[in-house]
């Protein structure tokens, strides 16, 4: 027998099989066409702010590149010209008698052990919070978050003042544990998210095997985080490279600027400042492209990596 269901006054009918969407006609219980259009406009909205975003960080790459292939007199001329011939001379000059040879090798010396020990020490201390369960295990986590809301400008004085204690003031080691300090918080919490969606299984798989925790660590869990260690990795290439403050602080003997020891952001500083007296434009743009220019073909190589490890951790 069949029974039928009558609406009640006031209440308007609804399909069967088809919700009732929100007042005004939007939601899912729109017509398609309205859907449409609205998504239309916010893809279009999108879109645009997304192109005069690329604009205006792609714009001044390329015209400090293209002012490093012209002469001093172009420069001066027409600002917004492009080069007439490659004058390759104006990174030579800016390598050797500029001193950016010297920096940038400073830069690569710092940023690698830097990275290397960043990388080293917050897997594994990401890892043991993510899956180890232990008493003061959040206690530990927190202080690691807590490390992000520290500016950096709060701790130069004290900084300077315990790498002064340690005799390490204006050495590479110094430079190094420093950025490793900073380093790490962002890393721990960005690799223990990370951790917590990988399998529990092939790390129980593995102790049955006869792995202990080192061995499970560094032969089957470090591999399987690849993406995520790839996109913090990155990101703590470019933090450590462009950094200018802690380097500044620290690498400044009391007699004065040692180039032997600085690194890029205070080399193209000291560069800027020296163009009041030698006037030599086409070497300050040289030097701002041989120092942009590494970590670009960084950047470009492994993007696809990048955006796997952000994208992993929020789909897995």
């Amino acid at each position: 027998m069949a029974t039928s269901i009558t609406t009640p006054p006031g209440i308007p009918a609804v399909e069967p099989g088809r919700r009732p969407g929100p007042p005004g006609g939007r939601g899912r219980g729109a017509p398609p066409r309205e859907r449409g259009l609205a998504g239309g406009a916010l893809n279009v909205f999108s879109h645009t702010f997304l192109i005069a975003w690329g604009v205006l960080v792609t714009f001044p790459l390329v015209w400090s590149v293209l002012q490093s292939f012209r002469t001093d007199g172009e420069i001066v001329a027409n600002p917004w010209g492009i080069p007439t011939s490659l004058r390759w001379e104006n990174f030579s000059r800016a390598w050797s008698v500029s001193n950016i040879g010297d920096y940038f090798l400073s830069t690569v010396i710092v940023v690698a052990g830097g990275v290397f020990l960043t990388m080293l020490l917050g897997s594994m201390a990401a890892y043991v919070l993510a899956r180890y369960d232990f008493w003061g295990n959040r206690v530990i986590y927190y202080s690691f978050i807590a490390g992000l809301t520290v500016p950096i400008f709060l701790a130069l004085i004290p900084l300077f003042f315990v790498v002064r204690g340690f005799n390490a003031l204006n050495t590479y080691h110094g430079l190094i544990l420093v950025y490793v300090a900073f380093s790490l918080p962002f890393t721990v919490f960005f690799l223990h998210s990370f951790f917590r969606t990988l399998p529990t299984s092939v790390a129980e798989q593995a102790a049955v095997d006869g792995a202990g925790h080192v061995r499970t660590f560094f032969q089957v869990m470090l591999p399987m985080a690849k993406p995520g260690l790839l996109s913090v990795g990155i990101f703590n290439i470019l933090g450590q490279w462009n950094q200018f403050l802690l380097p500044q602080t620290l690498m400044r003997q009391q007699s004065g600027f040692d180039a032997d020891r600085s690194v890029l952001a205070q080399g193209l500083v000291a560069l800027a400042i020296q163009q009041g007296y030698r006037n030599d434009l086409s070497a300050l743009f040289a030097g701002m492209t041989i120092a942009t220019l590494p970590i670009l073909v960084v950047y470009l190589t492994f993007q696809r990596q990048v955006q796997a490890g952000l994208t992993g951790a929020t789909l897995k």
